[in-house]
């Protein structure tokens, strides 16, 4: 019984010391770490992870290993110091790295609580790290460092239940499209749209990323997404109307047009982009009207100015043509039709005058007006424009 007794007392000795020896160079790491020696505690904490170090058999695989060494590398970001901060190059993503390492290891939930709080902290320093590395057009470690605090907020550990935190989902998706990231900026951008982040204003940057792309079809039904559930947007509507624009869909682009006359009667761009489309059409007669009202919103848009000019001259140019397919031989008929043109390019001058008043160097309003002036005889006026033409 003697013998059993000794043998036991014996066993366990042996897993206190061998307990002890586990613990004494992790301890010693963290210890150091508290009094302020950074540089000595790195050095304790990576030999006991240092797989070719036989010591490290003992603390490679023990969670709290991994766990004082996160705090370590945390130290030394949090550091002022640029010896300390010389010893590593990344070091909050050397923290994340081995708090992830302690929790794999962490079987039990053991260290839980603890690592709990220490990724709380550690959220707080890649977060500061994500908006320096943004500011200083580092894009690429921004979009890093957000993607490591969404991951840290997954975990379960965390506890986080139905909290989801929209502003680092939406600037991870931002960060994402600065750093030309278009498929990962997509999917930040349309996780934060679930929950109504940033209102319409996400959808649109949604589809601005799949133009990015060349892939017009997604954005389109992005805007499309966006306009169902923010119907008085005025910013998806009028990039939905773009994209009809660019691509001649001229009946869908003339639906959400009216539709956004109807949000907004008093901007002049729509009525500009309306007058376009009905002269497509070939319905003059209201694309005149469309210009005019663009022009009593905006008594400065140009390309109202200038297209309802344009109108009027190719009514005129128009008009020659038919004159001169009359037959020859009725010269009275053929002079009535003469002096229309001469009707339509009387009309069309105040509006092109007006495009050189707001842009006195522009070269399209002085070479119609040159034309113009030169069809209704007004010499004086002609010569001026050449003038101002030789000197371009």
């Amino acid at each position: 019984m003697k013998k059993i007794a000794t043998l036991s007392s014996f066993v366990v000795l042996s897993v206190i010391i061998f307990s002890s020896c586990k613990t004494a160079q992790v301890t010693n790491a963290l210890n150091l770490k508290e009094a302020g020696d950074i540089k000595k505690a790195f050095s304790s904490i990576n030999e006991a992870v240092d797989s070719t170090n036989e010591k490290s058999e003992r603390t490679i695989n023990w969670p709290h290993t991994w766990e004082v060494r996160g705090e370590i590398y945390q130290a030394i970001y949090q550091s002022k110091k640029d010896e300390i901060k010389k010893l590593s190059e990344a070091p909050l993503e050397e923290a994340y790295n081995s708090y992830m390492k302690a929790i794999e290891l962490d079987t039990k939930n053991q260290y839980s609580k603890s690592l709990k709080l220490n990724l709380t902290l550690l959220t707080n320093d890649l977060s500061n790290q994500a908006v320096e590395a943004f500011n200083n057009n580092k894009y690429l470690k921004a979009l890093e460092s957000f993607e490591q605090i969404l991951n840290i907020n997954n975990l379960s550990i965390m506890e986080s239940g139905d909290i989801v935190d929209t502003v680092y989902i939406f600037n991870a998706g931002l960060a994402a499209y600065k750093a030309q990231e278009y498929d990962k900026a997509i999917k930040y951008y349309k996780e934060a749209a679930k929950y109504n982040y940033n209102g319409a204003s996400t959808y649109g940057m949604i589809a601005d990323a799949y133009q990015q792309k060349k892939d017009t079809l997604n954005a389109l039904e992005t805007l499309k997404e966006g306009f169902e559930k923010y119907p008085d947007d005025k910013v998806i509507l009028s990039s939905m109307i773009q994209i009809y624009l660019n691509f001649e869909k001229t009946s869908e682009a003339m639906k959400y047009l009216e539709m956004a006359i109807e949000q907004d009667p008093n901007n002049a761009s729509y009525y500009l982009a309306q007058g376009t489309l009905y002269e497509k059409l070939k319905m003059e007669e209201q694309a005149i009207e469309a210009y005019e009202n663009a022009i009593s919103n905006d008594s400065t848009l140009f390309n109202a100015y200038y297209n309802l000019g344009a109108l009027y001259y190719n009514k005129g140019v128009q008009q020659i043509d038919f004159a001169n397919s009359i037959p020859a031989g009725n010269n009275q008929k053929y002079m009535e039709e003469i002096k229309k043109a001469d009707k339509w390019w009387e009309k069309s001058i105040p509006y092109m005058e007006k495009c050189l008043e707001l842009k006195t160097e522009d070269k399209m309003a002085l070479e119609s007006l040159k034309n113009l002036y030169y069809r209704t005889k007004r010499m004086d006026k002609y010569n001026s424009v050449l003038d101002k033409l030789d000197e371009r």
